[in-house]
């Protein structure tokens, strides 16, 4: 969800609206820091967790709304306060903004159109002074404290427009994910896709931006065997899947193998795709499987990227 782009269309429209942040949070809770819930007098878009603890957030911003543009934080202990089974404690920033504040809104989410990016934040008279931050750290100072908003997506190139390669895309439609969806066969797209989606006939792989995922579905196996060919020599594609069955892994596996690809990648090839433990051969259920295979690979990737070593380079 894009944030503040969300935030200044609501203010344009309907003069009003407020967010919701998780600014920090101990022990177990039902969304870390840097969820955000935009409020607005009919509704909300996003969530900091569902429950109780939302329920109740959507009253004070609604209730906010009111009494005009504010901010203030407040701190919620899950068990005793809210009767939630979570048993941690979470700290919301609420903010309620209005059409004076359109100038400050609108830088916002030109930097937000631009990808994920920081600013430090800190609450002084019931509002909320930002500051882009030029590079990433940890923490804020003193009684200010880092937000995070934008988006990093992940690209995906899927290669098929068949069943599977249908439901898949419609799977990933709400996830942070930029499908590149690939089919030589005229006419093989529908008519409408998500907005997430880029159509094409064909796609070169070693110019994609790393490290991307690729996931194969094609009607030939003989085009699947080329892309993965492709795929496996990308540097840029972190990981290749591959719809089939486990002898079509061994015979595809060798023919790699014997064309040159180092044993490594080989044998890194994902095929059968999708998590384990879903038997169903129905394309929605495969999609289903699928979809949760590249959340956790995309996960691993961002765990990789942040590691602390990392982290502190980039400081």
């Amino acid at each position: 969800m894009k944030v503040w782009a969300l935030i200044l269309k609501t203010i344009e429209t309907q003069g009003t609206c407020a967010l919701v942040s998780v600014v920090s949070t101990q022990g177990s809770a039902p969304r870390d820091a840097g969820a955000h819930m935009v409020v607005t007098p009919q509704g909300y878009h996003g969530s900091i967790g569902g429950g109780t603890l939302e329920w109740h957030a959507i009253a004070v911003a609604q209730a906010m709304l009111a009494r005009g543009a504010s901010a203030k934080i407040t701190s919620h202990a899950l068990g005793p306060d809210l009767g939630q089974c979570c048993g941690g404690q979470v700290r919301l920033l609420t903010e309620v903004f209005e059409r004076e504040c359109l100038a400050e809104l609108q830088t916002l989410a030109e930097a937000e159109e631009a990808g994920r990016f920081l600013v430090e934040s800190i609450v002084k008279e019931k509002k909320v002074e930002r500051h882009i931050l030029p590079s990433p750290r940890e923490g804020g100072r003193g009684k200010s404290f880092v937000e995070s908003f934008g988006e990093e997506r992940r690209r995906v190139y899927l290669f098929g427009a068949g069943h599977v390669g249908r439901a898949l895309v419609m799977a990933l439609a709400p996830l942070p994910f930029d499908v590149n969806w690939v089919d030589p066969r005229p006419g093989a797209f529908p008519n409408a896709v998500p907005q997430n989606v880029t159509l094409a006939a064909s796609a070169e792989l070693s110019e994609a931006p790393a490290p991307s995922l690729v996931f194969i579905m094609s009607h030939s196996h003989a085009l699947d065997l080329a892309i993965a060919d492709a795929a496996l020599r990308s540097t840029n594609v972190a990981h290749v899947g591959l719809i089939g069955s486990a002898t079509k892994r061994a015979r595809f596996q060798k023919r790699l193998r014997d064309a040159g690809i180092s044993a490594e990648r080989v044998a890194a090839l994902i095929c059968p795709i999708g998590i384990p433990g879903i038997r169903s051969k129905e394309p929605s259920a495969i999609a289903v499987a699928t979809a949760a295979q590249i959340v956790m690979l995309d996960e691993a990737l961002r765990t990789v990227a942040l590691s602390p070593r990392k982290m502190r380079a980039a400081w």
